[in-house]
């Protein structure tokens, strides 16, 4: 169950936000900035969570007072090797957290913490990862469990996209950066499987919203919505001139997760019935915004 410890939205004294280089921890401190809320930005180069001091850097950062938001990874989690380093770097993150308790703690995990399933995922599905990326972020919620006391919320979103991603992967950002490169955008199959895409700003807003209530549990970050990535790649085909071709190629093995992978929003919508998702269309439209922009 995902619920509120405050009744009525209270600003953090401070928020320290871990992992605040990559593609959602620079949206996130980015946005709670914007509200004016004190944030303490780290990256690598500030903790490097597999350095043999980390523990002793990292506690002496914390206050008993802070909201941290948990976000560093090496990711996407690929073979053993980057296993091991991402549960490495949550044991001396818990370590840290046992020296120097904080108020409140959020931890941005993966839909990928659970099994497949027919039917609309929801905060009680089965959690049974089918890869090392997701028995990665499994793994890890479970150690902040054993050592948080304090509410502690786990954020799961699905796929997400944004103009500022880095990791290329097939889907809305893959899809953007052919075209951009004068590319056709090439589908896997027909494109029929369908998946929840997520923006990247609306997870800001979630997680923003999280620390103002101080929000403890289980929560999916996806819209409730399944679109085929044919008509994903129409979509962004449509924000460029001229418009980019799209061609499918043969399938190479079975499709991720039988080619459906769809959330229940109603924990989402009862958490936070003020707030809306971005539409697909309108995301997508804005991150080509933002990437012509950056160009």
């Amino acid at each position: 169950m995902f619920e509120h410890r405050t009744t009525e939205p209270v600003a953090p004294k401070r928020v320290v936000v871990m992992g605040a280089g990559g593609f959602v921890g620079s949206a996130i401190v980015q946005r709670l900035k914007a509200e004016g809320v004190a944030v303490v930005a780290l990256m690598r180069r500030d903790v490097d969570l597999l350095d043999k001091d980390a523990v002793y850097r990292f506690a002496a950062i914390l206050r008993p007072d802070d909201t941290l938001v948990f976000i560093s990874a090496v990711a996407p989690c690929k073979d053993n090797t980057m296993l091991l380093q991402n549960v490495t770097m949550m044991a001396s993150a818990c370590e840290a957290l046992e020296d120097t308790p904080v108020a409140h703690v959020i931890y941005i995990s993966s839909d990928a913490v659970y099994a497949d399933s027919p039917v609309p995922l929801t905060e009680d599905s089965c959690a049974g990862p089918a890869s090392l990326h997701g028995a990665m972020h499994c793994a890890r919620e479970v150690m902040l469990k054993t050592v948080v006391h304090s509410p502690l919320a786990i954020l799961r979103p699905s796929l997400l996209y944004g103009a500022a991603d880095t990791h290329n992967g097939y889907g809305p950002n893959q899809f953007r950066r052919l075209a951009a490169e004068g590319h056709d955008i090439v589908l896997f199959g027909e494109g029929e499987e369908r998946r929840d895409h997520v923006f990247i700003d609306d997870v800001a807003e979630i997680v923003r919203l999280a620390t103002m209530y101080c929000s403890t549990g289980v929560l999916n970050v996806a819209t409730g919505d399944v679109f085929p990535f044919r008509e994903v790649a129409e979509m962004v085909a449509a924000n460029f001139s001229p418009r980019p071709a799209i061609r499918t190629t043969p399938r190479k093995g079975p499709m991720p997760h039988g080619g459906y992978r769809a959330f229940d929003s109603t924990a989402c919508c009862r958490a936070f019935p003020r707030f809306r998702f971005t539409p697909l269309s309108e995301g997508l439209a804005k991150a080509h915004r933002d990437m012509t922009e950056v160009r």
